[in-house]
């Protein structure tokens, strides 16, 4: 076999690696000319992200939006955009009717815990995803309807307060004092709706049923008996043997003089009540006025409500607590300086 000279292989092998490297300088070159080209399509692909899909910088975490039934789209859009929950309104009208939105989204509350992209958004108002948490609520025995408005603005997010207060301040007394739990922007009426089907629930228990039935007074004035044995006492049985007094200074035409009122009408307890706070007029003053006061003074507990059904009789006509909050009877006036002097002071 006859082979080429050297040089002519030299050379065949010289032209192929020019070739080559031709081949590679112009791919490089292409690509010089592409990688800016790219690299100039993602950044205007990641800023048309950012500026109208993602979240906004300033997305309020923990944001509730109520829409209201028939509320158009646009104004829908508008509200989500002045609470900084979306970029563009006309990005998320867009995807709203994508996910089957026509003039409207579903009416209701939305809960946003973070931040989330306009797409997420649009799907979620188009399918009435509400993701709303219920909140634990707890009201302690005793407390007072302002209490309780001054509790659910301060755990519920979005809760009307104002209506609250407007409807309930006419039913002090009869919104039972528990735990309960409530959806953010849950509307004041079923609100005070629940806390009234509670009270009835327990009212109307065989055990608790039967006292009050088989007492002489009206629910409502157990009712307002009760709230002042809520904060008259601790226990059942003191409640019992006080509302025993109560009810005998009713009966004999004798002012209360409960200081337990005194929270109610000026804010002040019996530690710190002057003579001239014996003397201030107000309708709900048992210093000053003969018979119960007009109303409940309090949401009392249930067992409260049962020992002014079922008072401990007696000819006790007064009593006081300790600094101990211990209690002592007297059946006279005499009685009552001597333990004032003995326990008071």
């Amino acid at each position: 076999m006859r082979k080429e000279p050297i040089h002519t292989r030299a050379k065949t092998h010289i032209i192929r690696t020019a070739g080559v490297c031709n081949e590679w300088c112009r791919q490089w070159r292409m690509y010089d000319r592409l990688l800016p080209t790219a690299f100039l399509c993602g950044v205007a692909l990641f800023l048309g992200y950012y500026l109208t899909l993602a979240a906004p910088v300033t997305f309020q975490s923990a944001s509730l939006i109520k829409v209201s039934k028939e509320e158009p789209i646009a104004v829908v859009a508008q509200h989500l955009k002045e609470k900084h929950l979306i970029h563009s309104t006309l990005v998320f009208t867009f995807f709203a009717k994508l996910f089957g939105a026509d003039k409207h989204v579903m009416a209701g509350e939305y809960f946003f815990p973070g931040p989330q992209n306009v797409i997420t958004i649009s799907r979620r108002l188009a399918h009435g995803d509400y993701q709303l948490v219920p909140v634990r609520v707890t009201f302690p025995e005793g407390i007072t309807v302002s209490s309780m408005a001054e509790i659910l603005q301060e755990k519920v997010p979005d809760f009307d307060v104002s209506a609250f207060l407007s409807a309930a301040e006419a039913k002090e007394g009869y919104l039972f004092p528990d735990t309960y739990f409530f959806l953010p922007g849950q509307d004041a009426t079923s609100v005070i709706t629940t806390l009234e089907a509670n009270f009835k629930q327990h009212v109307s228990k065989p055990e608790v049923a039967s006292a009050l039935a088989q007492s002489k007074h009206t629910l409502t004035e157990l009712v307002t008996m009760a709230s002042l044995l809520e904060k008259e006492a601790a226990t059942f049985h003191d409640r019992q043997v006080i509302a025993g007094v109560l009810w005998h200074r009713l009966a004999i035409g004798m002012p209360l003089q409960v200081d337990a009122v005194f929270p109610y009408i000026i804010g002040k307890n019996t530690f710190e009540l002057t003579k001239a706070d014996l003397k201030v007029a107000s309708p709900y003053n048992t210093y000053t006025n003969k018979g119960l006061p007009p109303g409940p003074i309090n949401n009392p507990s249930i067992e409260s409500i049962v020992a002014a059904a079922t008072p401990i009789s007696s000819n006790y006509v007064y009593y006081l607590s300790d600094m101990q909050g211990n209690f002592h009877f007297c059946v006279n006036y005499a009685c009552q300086k001597a333990n004032q002097q003995k326990y008071l002071k």
